[in-house]
């Protein structure tokens, strides 16, 4: 099925399957491809963010669930807090997992990695598709599950022209100018390989 999704400022592209098939003002591709499934959203598409702390964040902090919100909080816990826990795979894993999740609800397509030894993380990464880019070293800046709170310069996936993978992000503002002020929890929704896995409720 063809999905053609459109943003407030009158871009689209439309999706098949994991791919991009076509992209450009919104009339024009909606012209072309009269009977796909049209997505609107309020805000603009962009590419899709890089989020340069993957080991940081999937590897080396923990995502509480929310039932364990009244004894350990809702943030990404840390270092000693960390050590205190004693994890085991299966909570590695389920970590991980959240970690993910809300890497996508701040639009999230990309991580940037070492070498991750933990095997729970990297079948939590691997399952939901998330891209992993390399890099060498630790960046510089404070790990954010928001790239832009993080201090260091923002990276976005590639561009989402036709014939590209289907890989991007919603985010409820005017223009790049307005993302870059307010952040990336402006995310509505995160596509990757075609796949809505995030949509704001």
């Amino acid at each position: 099925m063809l999905t053609l999704h459109a943003d407030s400022r009158g871009r689209a592209l439309v999706v098949q399957g994991e791919w991009v098939t076509a992209a450009g003002p919104l009339e024009e591709v909606r012209a072309a491809h009269p009977r796909a499934r049209v997505r609107a959203w309020p805000g603009i598409l962009t590419p899709g963010l890089v989020n340069l702390y993957g080991n940081e964040l999937l590897e080396e902090a923990y995502h509480p669930d929310p039932r364990e919100a009244d004894e350990l909080g809702t943030e990404p816990l840390t270092g000693d807090a960390l050590a205190m826990l004693a994890l085991d795979d299966a909570r590695w894993g389920a970590s991980a997992r959240r970690g993910v999740q809300r890497m996508l609800a701040h639009g999230t397509v990309a991580v940037a990695c070492g070498p991750v030894r933990n095997r729970a993380v990297q079948d939590a990464v691997r399952r939901t598709g998330l891209g992993v880019v390399g890099r060498t070293g630790r960046p510089q800046g404070r790990a954010s599950l928001d790239p832009y709170a993080c201090g260091a310069p923002v990276e976005f996936a590639p561009e989402r022209d036709a014939g590209s993978a289907a890989r991007f992000a919603v985010f409820d503002v005017r223009d790049e100018t307005e993302l870059a002020e307010r952040g990336a929890a402006t995310c509505v929704a995160t596509v990757l390989a075609g796949r809505l896995l995030y949509r704001r409720r």
